[in-house]
């Protein structure tokens, strides 16, 4: 069962790329697969997740384009917290709307890394099975969500303001007049958070988001890159090291 949950979760993750492919760019996820850059079908003995990113050496087979990284990456991540799920939590209807949970954040991140915004309707997915997932009656599931969420609504407002008002007369950068501190997104991310982790833990998972964070941030500044960091991806991984290191510690007590 461990084996089938990694490769259910592997060829799940290439779904994940269809749809985080497909999403932003209002293309049918129902359509067949087809290479990226020279829009080629794909024959299923073609497409095997993990294996043939690696047996054509990154290449589509027809065209010998260039397939970007993101498509292994996303699989092999997607198998290998299937898996970790299931040694943890084993197979039961938690488990399924975890999962639904953990999938959906990886497309929000990937599109976030890549698009720097994120459709309104997965954040109403995620923040809905969060709900389901967690073992925490309702009441005080939304209690925890409103608490931090607010708390960031709050803070983001204070730094926004600052950015705006004060950084950018400082600096005299123009552009910084319509900076924010947090996108519209990561709210409800923080909030689903919430939900699942409780507030305390929330805050763990938080400090631990912005410690990954602060890593692309340091090597943009050595390189001089002036390039905007989505915060999404490090709030899911926050959220992920604090959920795993949280049941492993329950399991082993």
């Amino acid at each position: 069962m461990e084996a089938f949950s990694f490769i259910f979760g592997v060829i799940f993750g290439s779904f994940l790329n269809v749809l985080i492919y497909r999403l932003p760019k209002g293309i049918s996820i129902i359509k067949g697969s087809f290479c990226p850059k020279c829009g080629n079908n794909i024959p299923f003995f073609y497409n095997i997740p993990l294996l043939s990113y690696l047996f054509f050496k990154a290449k589509c087979a027809t065209c010998k384009g260039k397939i970007p990284f993101r498509y292994f990456a996303v699989e092999l991540i997607t198998g290998c917290i299937t898996l970790l799920l299931f040694l943890q939590v084993s197979f039961s209807l938690e488990f399924v709307y975890l999962l639904i949970l953990f999938y959906t954040l990886i497309v929000l991140s990937f599109i976030d890394f890549e698009y720097k915004q994120v459709p309104d309707y997965l954040l109403l997915i995620g923040l809905f099975f969060a709900f389901l997932a967690t073992n925490d009656e309702f009441l005080i599931s939304l209690k925890n969500a409103c608490i931090f969420a607010g708390f960031f609504v709050l803070l983001e407002f204070i730094i926004t303001f600052y950015i705006q008002n004060i950084k950018a007369r400082l600096t005299n950068n123009k552009a910084l007049q319509n900076a924010k501190a947090l996108g519209e997104g990561d709210i409800p991310v923080i909030a689903c958070i919430a939900v699942v982790l409780g507030v305390e833990s929330s805050i763990v998972a938080m400090f631990l988001a912005g410690i990954f964070a602060i890593i692309p941030s340091i090597f943009n500044i050595i390189l001089k890159k002036d390039s905007q960091i989505p915060f999404i991806p490090f709030l899911v991984l926050g959220f992920l090291f604090e959920f795993f290191i949280n049941i492993s510690s329950k399991v082993l007590t």
